[in-house]
Parts: C-alpha cells; structure tokens; sequence
C-alpha cells in the first residue's frame, strides 16, 4: 500500500513540474529556435544551389549556341550532365567524344554521318521552312531535324476547298493552307505517324498540332462549312465545343480510326517532341609530304549560313577527262578515282574526314568527245567558324596517279545582326530539288540543285546562273517584311584588264570568293551609290525588290540564270548589290568569268 501511495506522489509530482509556466515557455523558445535553425539551413541549400545553377547557366555564348543547334536531339540527361562541367576542354571532349561519338554510325572511321546529317537538316530546314523565325525552330523544321524527310508529303500551300472524311464528320469546308506528313516507321514513336502542319495566318509558318478541324477556315463561321449531321439538322455547330476529347470537329458519320483517340493523339503528340532514341586507304598519302602532284584538278569551297555558330562548306572538286585513266569493257570506258578529304585545326586535331569514289562511264561512241569535258563532285561538310587547313588527295585506281591539295580554309562567322551573305556562286544549273528528295544529294543547297561551273567560262548562247544567300536583312516595322532592292550588273573588262588571261582568270575563279564582302555602300532613294563604282556603263544593271522575291523571313535566296547571248567573246565581272532600306546597310559580292563565242 506504501509503495503504491509513493509512486502516486511522484506521479502528481512530476506532473506539476511539467505543467509549470517557466518550463512550458522554455520548451516553447527551444522549439522555435529549432525551426529557425531549420529555415535558414534549407534556405542556405537553396541559395547554394542557385549559385550553382547561375554557374551552369553562365555559359559561353559558342556553347549555348551549340546547345541551340543541337536543342532538338539532346537528352535532359545529356543536357544536365553537359551543363555540370566548368572547362573548355570537358565542353569539347564531351561535345566530340560523347555527344556525336555516341551517335557515330561507324565510329572505326574518323567521319561521323549523323554529326554531318544533322547540320544538313539544319541548312535545309532555315531554307525551306523559314517565315518570322528560322526555319530551324519553326515546327516542320524541329520535326525534319529529329526525324528526317517524311515518306510521303500532302501539300496544300493556299486555301481551298475539303471534303472532310466520314470520320472528320463529312460535308465540304474550306481550309487554311496545311500540310500532312507520313512516316511509315519512327523508333520509339510507332508506326504509320501522320503529323499535320496548318498555317492560320497565311505567314508561311506551319503550326504542328493535333487537331483535324484546325485547318477549317469555316470553323467559327455560322452556318456554313456544314458537317453531314449537321446538314440534316441532326446536330449543330455549338456541339463541335462539347465533344470532350480535345478536337471540334463536326459530329462523326462513321467509326473512328485507330490512333485517333484523345489519349492516343496526346501520346504520340508527346513521343514526337522527344528527342530520338537512336541513330584509310588515302591517309597515308595526305599525311606523306613525297606524294608526287601526278593528277591536276581544279577546286572551290564555299561559305552557307546554317546558324549563328555553323556554316555549311560545299567543296566541289573537277577533274578533266583526260587526266583519267579508262579501261575500255562491253562497249564502255571506266574510269575509277578514290577521293579523300581532311579538314584539321591548325594544331592538327582533325574534324572532318570523309572517303568517296567516282566512277565515269562513257560510251565509245562518244568517247572522243567526252575528253575534252570534265567530272565534277562535291561534298557538303558542316564546321564551326574558325581556322582551318583542308587536304585534297584524289588517286586514279587503274595508273595509280594521284593528285593533292593543302589549302587554308577559312571558315566566317556571319554575325547574327549585320547584313551579310554566303558566297557567290557561278553555276551551269540552278533547278529546284524534286519535292520527294527533301535537300538530299550532290550538289543540293536547300531547295534547289546549284552546280558551279569551276571554270567560271562560258559561251554567249549559254546562261550564266547566280545564286547568292543574304542573311539578316532587317523587317520594316510596319509590314514585319524585309524592305531592300537587289542590283545586277555585268562590267566588260576587256578594256581594263591589264593582268592575266582569259584561262588564268578562269582558274583563278575555281578557288574561292570572300564570303560575306560588305561594303561601305550608303544607300539612298534607290538604294544604291558606291564611291568606288566604275565609270564604265555595264552591259547589264538591272533590279528587283525583295517583296518581289520569295523570301525567308529575314533570309532571301538569289537564284537567276542570265542569258550571256549577245556578249562579245572576252572577260566579264558579275556584282549583285543588296542595299537594306530598313537597316542601311549593303553587302556586295563580285566575281569574274569569261564568255566565249557560241556554236
């Protein structure tokens, strides 16, 4: 009885004590001090970690501009994992080593096909999805950089007239311009994709989306662009917004196709926005410094504006006839010659490295004649601004001939806000790209088939084609379009050349023009007057405004074949002058040929 009395007390006991007003408030302070505590530690972590984060974020703008270019097919975990390093030379070795080398093809080979695929999607796309904004980041354009030329293309580029399918609801409306691509196969996406592009706006710049019934023009007109039930009066425009599933179509006739579902469109609506899952027999001699010059050959390379950071350099390469070795066979002589190309820094580091072969047939019956004519081949490679040394080696594979080439390659960097252009090309063929190649090719920029003549010689019943790319031109705040006036003249410098010949000044042509050649033009009413232009009349001036062209958003494409017919036999300059009426700036480039009397 005693003890349980006791342990009663101390029970009472201890309980005062606890309830006692001096240690409930020290209880109560010490909680408080805990949470604070507790607050300023998370908010230290935090601020820790932003810190972290604005340095991750400080990038140099050549990275940020790569990771702009390469924004499409990049992984979060690549990204993040990108953005974790602090020096030059982690950025690089991951970039080469384990961004491209991962995706390399055939990484046994220096050359890398997805690297350079990639980047001649990025060309194409600036080419021919271009509007307000690059063609690179338009839709179509993103869609063509991850997943490449569709298999198939409905195009409807203007308004018109729809028969919507039973499962779109029936009845005739009228469309935006809209197109449709079909995939059969995309990894990791499924099978028989078709992804629609409308253009509301009439702007050229195509919106992805997920919806038939955005391409109706009639869509929130009142009684017209009927579907069929609602033709019978069975239903009503205003049952077009109750439908539930994302889409305001008209009542459907029939059954829905598979993949149409909300949850299904969603699906692969998403999948698509992912970036994709998946993707030396000459060196010897071009590193040898005793390789005999056996095989002459003539060259150029030139400068195409892909983005800020990346420009596209044609090298095209013409090997005479006669410097060939044929092998005569079934009525057919064959000439084989094996083609190595090597791009280096000028510390050595190699960047680009491809191996090719060409082979020329010719018949006997025009053998003969085909000797004096030439083969012509070109390969596109994309490389960053910079400094770099370009070797040639080309092996005739019969006589063992061979023939080498060291150049300088210095590769521009087309500022982002100054009126600039890609090199002037001379070309014997400027067509447009059949619509189911998509820019792939020899010869291909963009959407046209462009072939230099090297020689830069012509005769006076041939054309002389022009194509020029001029980038940044500057948009009139009133139209949101480029105001500027394009100038052709041809000079005759047969009076004023004092130098070399004819032939000399051809070879000289087959090398290179400075790609972006601004000038100090002061532009005025008509947009042209250059302190330094020749006083000689040209045998050709003419003009065009930009409006009239098809142009790119900030981008226009020159393409013009000039007809040389009338021209004496002699040497000639081209100039193309595009004077900016928004920015006041010019650029101009000039290039020689000669015209040679016609049969």
């Amino acid at each position: 009885m005693r003890q349980r009395l006791t342990r009663a007390l101390a029970f009472v006991l201890a309980a005062c004590l606890t309830s006692s007003p001096a240690l409930l408030a020290q209880q109560d302070t010490n909680q408080q001090q805990t949470k604070q505590q507790s607050k300023l530690q998370k908010k230290d972590q935090q601020e820790r970690e932003a810190r972290e984060r604005a340095r991750r974020d400080e990038l140099p703008y050549a990275y940020k501009a790569w990771l702009a270019e390469v924004e499409d097919i990049i992984r979060p975990e690549e990204l993040d994992a990108f953005r974790r390093l602090s020096s030059k030379e982690e950025r690089e070795n991951y970039i080469e080593i384990l961004f491209w080398g991962m995706r390399d093809l055939t990484p046994d080979t220096v050359e890398n096909e997805v690297r350079d695929e990639h980047y001649r999607r990025i060309a194409y796309a600036n080419e021919r999805f271009a509007s307000g904004i690059p063609g690179s980041k338009s839709d179509r354009g993103r869609m063509y950089i991850k997943w490449g030329p569709p298999d198939e293309i409905e195009s409807h580029p203007t308004d018109g007239p729809y028969d919507r399918p039973s499962y779109e609801g029936g009845g005739r409306t009228t469309t935006h311009a809209y197109e449709k691509w079909r995939y059969r196969n995309l990894a990791g996406v499924g099978s028989d994709i078709v992804i629609e592009f409308v253009d509301p706006s009439g702007s050229g710049e195509y919106r992805m989306t997920m919806d038939p019934s955005e391409k109706d023009a009639l869509n929130n007109v009142p009684g017209v662009g009927l579907g069929e039930l609602e033709l019978r009066g069975l239903s009503t425009k205003a049952d077009r917004m109750t439908r539930g599933d994302g889409m305001r179509l008209p009542v459907a006739v029939g059954a829905m196709p598979a993949g149409m579902s909300q949850f299904e469109r969603l699906d692969q609506f998403v999948r698509l926005q992912r970036p994709p899952g998946s993707f030396r027999s000459l060196e010897q001699e071009v590193s040898s410094r005793l390789v005999r010059d056996q095989l002459r050959f003539a060259f150029r390379f030139d400068f195409i504006r892909i983005t800020a950071t990346s420009v596209l350099v044609p090298v095209t390469l013409q090997i005479p006839n006669r410097e060939m070795h044929f092998e005569f066979a079934a009525g057919l002589h064959t000439a084989t010659l094996n083609v190595y190309v090597r791009v280096s820094t000028p510390g050595g580091r190699v960047v680009q490295v491809f191996e090719d072969a060409i082979r020329r047939d010719l018949p006997d019956s025009t053998f003969r004649g085909e000797l004096e004519g030439h083969s012509v081949y070109q390969r596109a490679l994309p490389l960053r601004p910079g400094l770099y040394k370009l070797n040639v080696v080309i092996k005739d594979v019969t006589s063992g001939d061979v023939g080498t080439i060291a150049e300088r390659l210095p590769v521009p960097r087309f500022e982002p806000e100054q009126l600039t252009s890609s090199t002037l090309i001379l070309a014997d063929r400027i067509e447009p790209v059949a619509p189911g190649t998509l820019g792939l090719g020899p010869f291909v920029l963009g959407a046209s088939k462009v072939r230099p003549r090297m020689s830069a010689a012509f005769t006076s019943d041939e054309s002389l084609g022009v194509y020029l790319q001029v980038y940044n031109l500057a948009l009139d705040p009133a139209t949101g379009k480029p105001s500027a006036i394009v100038r052709y003249r041809i000079l005759d410098e047969r009076k004023h050349d004092a130098g070399p010949d004819g032939k000399r000044a051809a070879s000289a042509g087959s090398r290179h023009v400075d790609a972006r050649g601004a000038s100090a033009l002061n532009p005025l009413a008509n947009g042209f007057t250059d302190a330094n232009e020749s006083a000689q009349p040209p045998v050709l001036d003419a003009t065009e405004s930009v409006a009239a062209l098809n142009h790119r958003g900030r981008q226009i494409t020159l393409e013009k074949m000039l007809p040389l017919r009338g021209l004496a036999a002699g040497r000639y300059s081209i100039e193309v002058v595009v004077a900016d009426h928004v920015s006041g700036q010019s650029v101009k480039q000039r290039a020689s040929f000669t015209v040679a009397p016609g049969r």
